[in-house]
C-alpha cells in the first residue's frame, strides 16, 4: 500500500490578491513547495483539487453571506481558477475539479479530465494513507480530510501547511476531523485582520 499528498484548493482566488482571499494563503503554497522539494520521497503520489465553478446557483451570492454564499471565485477560464505561482505543481499527478454547477467543498466530490473520481484514483494507486495541506482549513481542508477518513483512509491533516478563514470554524473544524478520527499534526496558519 501507498501514501498520498492531496494539495487542497491552492488556487489565486483563495490567496492574496484574489476575490476570497484567505490570508496566508499564498504562504501555504510557499511551504508546500518547499516541503515537496525537501522531502521528494515522503509521498508515492501527489494530487491536487480546485475549486472550478462555471454556474454554481447560489453558490455565489450577491451580497454573499459567507456562510452559505461567497463572492464569485475560481471562475472556469480566469487567472482566479489557476494554482497559486509559488504552488510547485511537477509532482502533481492528476487534478479534482470540483463544483462546475453546484457547491462542492471536498475534493471527494471532483472529478479527473476523464472522469475518475479522487476515491478511485486513490485505490487504483493501491493508496491507504493520505497527507492533507491547503486552503481553507475550516471549509474545504476539513470537508476533504472527513470525506478522506469516511472513505477509509488513514488521514492525517498537516496543519502549518493550511490557511484558515476565522478561528470560531476553525476550531469547529478541528473538533470534527479529530472526532472522525483525522490525525492534526501542527497548527493552522490563521491571521485576522
Amino acid at each position: 500500500m501507498a501514501n498520498a499528498l492531496i494539495i487542497v484548493d491552492v488556487q489565486n482566488d483563495f490567496c492574496e490578491g484574489g476575490s476570497l482571499a484567505v490570508p496566508g494563503g499564498a504562504g501555504v503554497a510557499a511551504g508546500i513547495s518547499r516541503l515537496l522539494s525537501a522531502e521528494p520521497d515522503r509521498w508515492a503520489h501527489v494530487v491536487a483539487t480546485k475549486d472550478y465553478h462555471v454556474d454554481p446557483g447560489a453558490h455565489f451570492g450577491d451580497p454573499p453571506d459567507f456562510v452559505d454564499s461567497w463572492p464569485r471565485h475560481c471562475v472556469v477560464g480566469t487567472t482566479g481558477s489557476e494554482f497559486h505561482p509559488d504552488l510547485d505543481t511537477g509532482r502533481v499527478e492528476a487534478i479534482f475539479h470540483k463544483g462546475e454547477h453546484a457547491a462542492a467543498y471536498s475534493g471527494f466530490e471532483g472529478h479527473a479530465d476523464d472522469g475518475e473520481c479522487l476515491a478511485d484514483w486513490l485505490r487504483r494507486h493501491d493508496v491507504d494513507r493520505v497527507d492533507l495541506v491547503g486552503i481553507a482549513t475550516d471549509h474545504c481542508v476539513r470537508a476533504t480530510a472527513l470525506d478522506a477518513a469516511r472513505e477509509g483512509f488513514a488521514t492525517t491533516v498537516l496543519l502549518e501547511l493550511t490557511a484558515a478563514v476565522a478561528p470560531d470554524t476553525t476550531d469547529v473544524a478541528l473538533r470534527a476531523m479529530d472526532g472522525a478520527g483525522v490525525t492534526l499534526h501542527g497548527e493552522p496558519v490563521i491571521r485576522t485582520a
